[in-house]
Order: C-alpha cells, then structure tokens, then sequence
C-alpha cells in the first residue's frame, strides 16, 4: 500500500527511504536499516506464495511488507467480492430453510430479491464492524488517527486483512457435516487477520488491538440483533 510514512523496515517497523539499490546491469541490492541493521525488507525477494503463507501465519513482517512497502489497490473489490461471498452464504442457508420448490417466475423474483437484501445486510453489519473498530480507536488513541490519511491509511488494512472471508465459497461449496465448524474457524482467522492488520498499522499493543475488534463486534452483534428484531433472517 505504501502510505503514509513511505517504506517501513520489516523487522524495527522504523521508515526506510528506499527497500534497494539499483547499479545498473541487473545488479540490485537490498537495503540495510540503519536501526536495527537487517534488511529492510527480505520479502521483495521472496515468490508470493511464500509471501501469502506468511500473511496466513499471521506473521508482521509479512504484514508490514503488504502494508507498507507494496502497491496494492484491490481493497475495493476484495470487499466488494467478501461481501458477495457472504451474501450468497446467507441467501443458500435461507433457501435451505425453504420448502417451496414453486418455479413460478414470482417466486424466482422474491429469491433473487432474497439475495440483495442478504447483500445488504451483509453490507450494514461490515459497517458497523468497522464503525466500532475505529471509534474506540480514536477514543483510546485519538493521537494514532489524527488526519484523514491514517482513517483511510487503517480502513485499506482492515478491509486487505478480510481476505479470509474468501474462503466461505469453498466451504459451501465442498458441504460437509464441518462446515459450521469451518465457518466459525474462518471467522475466527478474520478477526486475528483484522487484529494483526490494525497492529503493523497503528503499532498498538496486543491489548487495545483486541478491545477495538471486540467493539466492532458488539456494535455489528447489535445491529443483527436489530435485524432479528424485525423478523428478518439474517
């Protein structure tokens, strides 16, 4: 993502003006950091898949070398195909749920209609996810968010450390007598995906990283229960 603060070192977390050094003729070679005298980033050698298990391991030099010293634009659809992902999750429960086997074209119109509005949802509880997320954030560590840049800079994390929601389609898809069981341990690896992106962001302690995500939580439980309070399935 490579903002704001330009390049970090992977391993101090201390900016870095460049991650190597160009001589020419294919000669390159990887920058030291003056603080902790390591590389600055030893994953721009790396293949992405080494790169991608060590973003699963949760581990923060990864995260820092996805964060801070790459150019990664996708968080707009990743959310947006999440979101999907979720939403079809939801509406395949709800038509499980169903009898009604009518293939009337009116029938067809209040399922497909189904799914909009599980997008919808979907859509409101990620956002109330994120509204309590930053709103203790900036409550306990109003200095950590202090420009429009860090907000933006924190949402991008938050939404690029969802990628494991990804993993709902296949567990669908491959039904078996664990996919609730597999459905809460991908909820939980999103939550410590979440929990490590807002950590490399901000450098918080493990402590408050956790009380943000536990508001979020709160605040997205409060608006299913609002949904539930309506007599929607959600």
């Amino acid at each position: 993502m490579g903002e704001p603060g330009g390049y970090r070192c992977v391993e101090c977390n201390r900016e870095a003006p460049e991650l190597y050094r160009d001589y020419q003729r294919g000669v390159l070679r990887i920058a030291i950091c003056k603080s902790c005298q390591k590389p600055v980033d030893k994953y721009i050698e790396y293949d992405p898949v080494i790169i991608l298990i060590n973003a699963i391991l949760c581990k923060t030099q990864a995260y820092r070398h996805i964060l801070f010293n790459t150019q990664i634009n996708i968080h707009g659809k990743l959310c947006i195909f999440c979101l999907l992902c979720e939403a079809y999750l939801r509406w395949l429960q709800l038509q499980d749920s169903s009898q009604n086997t009518d293939p009337d074209d009116l029938i067809r119109y209040a399922k497909e209609w189904d799914f909009y509005r599980m997008f919808g949802i979907a859509s409101l509880e990620q956002t109330a996810y994120l509204v309590g997320i930053f709103t203790a954030l900036w409550l306990a560590r109003p200095e950590s968010l202090k420009t429009k840049s860090d907000f933006i800079f924190l949402l991008k994390a938050l939404l690029l450390s969802s990628y494991g929601k990804l993993l709902l389609i296949p567990a669908v898809i491959w039904e078996h007598d664990y996919t609730p069981l597999c459905l809460k341990l991908i909820k939980v690896f999103v939550l410590t995906s979440n929990s490590q992106g807002i950590r490399v962001t901000l450098n918080l302690s493990q402590t408050l990283t956790l009380l943000a995500i536990l508001s979020g939580l709160i605040l997205e439980n409060g608006i299913v229960y609002f949904f539930q309070r309506m007599g929607w399935n959600v």
